[in-house]
């Protein structure tokens, strides 16, 4: 079976691999840019796609790469605690919870499957033009940078070009450009001192704005690379996004947030040493009914891209890619397979798409806020225990990475026997 995949990031790299881990060995990456991200900003990785990664056999390179994140720490903007809760392996995950730049995750993703199917697998400066899919067979005329034309035909192909999707627009050709919410994002790295546990997420907001910061890694002489993120309505929500005028970006931040106390960090320090800061759009795109159209499916942020709420943009798209190969393995008849996948995923992400449009767990700074506006002495004051508990549980439930489910749910390896592909449980990490 021939497969072909449109667009090289996280959740593109991660099916390749996959697909080829279940069996299949003609299979080829598409990416429109000229080379692979080379963004360094950090990302989340949540322990059930971490046990994904690890049944890749790529645990043991992340963890170099990367921080395992220990707890979580959901803060007022004065750093007095609202919420705290361990992570990954410190809250009794099988797996870690993993904190890494995005360029480090896409090159370790890529150099695997380059090691399993070849250098030709993964295919740059190539993108999508025309998709016919009607019939038997997809057919997709590719163009690369220098104008060359060709034409692909493949037995399945597979979506996986982000938020601006090609292969999205296909089949939706009158949806337009990703939903804004008038929210502007700022974001930078910058080398500092560890704090809190050097493994710490820590999370402050109000009723509108929203502040994160955490490690993507660990210096050799004790310091970190701190990634930050800061989030505000922004009169200049609706321009185009970029690094310009790094000086009047840091004077806008420091306007709205040089009062904020992030437990252990000097924030006017961390703001004012980070040399790029890149500033986007908050954008989703509205649930779709359908993914699949005939021997054609979307994977990640082309089916399900979701506001950045959670950690779980990246988390999504490589259980998507574990999903789908294991239902391609499980299945003769491609098309068939393609609908499980769709039956499978689409649900449960148009759960969590509406969760984070309430932005999933972090909601409980807005609450906090509401109910305390001036401030508040002791969050039992304004919280029950209880009541930021069930919180977090059920966001974790809308995107089944509750500790139970992913340490006891059936392995999505493929151990094929002629047709036939076999769940089973894989060993856990230490």
């Amino acid at each position: 079976m021939r497969i072909t995949l449109v667009g090289a990031g996280i959740g593109g790299l991660a099916a390749a691999a996959s697909l080829h881990d279940a069996g299949f060995e003609d299979v080829t990456v598409f990416e429109a840019a000229p080379r692979l991200s080379e963004q360094g900003f950090g990302l989340n990785i949540l322990p059930n796609a971490v046990r994904e990664l690890a049944e890749l056999g790529l645990l043991d390179e992340l963890r170099q790469q990367a921080v395992q994140t220990r707890e979580l720490m959901m803060c007022s903007p004065r750093g007095r605690l609202v919420w705290r809760e361990d992570r990954g392996l410190s809250a009794g995950y099988a797996w870690p919870q993993l904190s890494i730049s995005r360029a480090r995750l896409v090159a370790v993703l890529a150099a695997e499957v380059r090691r399993r199917l070849g250098d030709g697998a993964v295919v740059t400066g190539t993108r999508l033009a025309a998709l016919d899919a009607a019939g038997g067979r997809p057919r997709a005329v590719l163009v690369q940078e220098n104008g060359v034309r060709r034409t692909v035909e493949t037995d399945v192909l597979v979506g996986a070009d982000g938020i601006h999707s090609a292969v999205r627009a296909a089949f939706y050709p009158a949806e337009g450009p990703p939903r804004a919410n008038g929210v502007t994002m700022y974001r930078g790295t910058v080398r500092g001192e560890r704090f809190l546990t050097g493994r710490s997420m820590a999370v402050l907001g109000d009723d509108r704005r929203r502040l994160v910061l955490y490690p993507i890694d660990h210096g050799d002489h004790g310091g970190c690379l701190i990634n930050w993120v800061a989030a505000f309505p922004d009169a200049t929500a609706g321009t185009p996004p970029g690094a310009e005028d790094v000086q009047g970006m840091r004077q806008t931040l420091l306007r709205e947030f040089g009062g904020w106390s992030p437990p252990g960090l000097d924030l006017v320090g961390v703001i004012g040493e980070t040399e790029r800061i890149h500033r986007y759009p908050m954008i989703d795109r509205d649930p779709v009914g359908r993914w699949t159209f005939g021997r054609v499916t979307l994977l990640g942020d082309a089916a399900h891209a979701m506001y950045p709420a959670g950690s779980n943009g990246a988390t999504q798209a490589v259980i998507d890619a574990r999903v789908l190969a294991w239902h391609l393995a499980s299945r003769s008849d491609a098309g068939y397979a393609l609908r499980a996948y769709e039956a499978d995923r689409l649900p449960q992400m148009t759960e969590l798409q509406q969760s984070n449009r309430s932005m999933g767990p972090e909601r409980v700074l807005t609450l906090a806020h509401q109910r305390a506006p001036l401030g508040f002495e002791r969050i039992e004051d304004v919280f029950s225990e209880e009541e930021l508990a069930e919180i977090s549980r059920t966001y974790a439930a809308t995107g089944k990475f509750d500790q139970e489910g992913v340490n006891s749910r059936p392995s999505l390896t493929v151990r094929r026997s002629g047709r036939t592909a076999v769940r089973r449980n894989k060993g856990r990490a230490e």
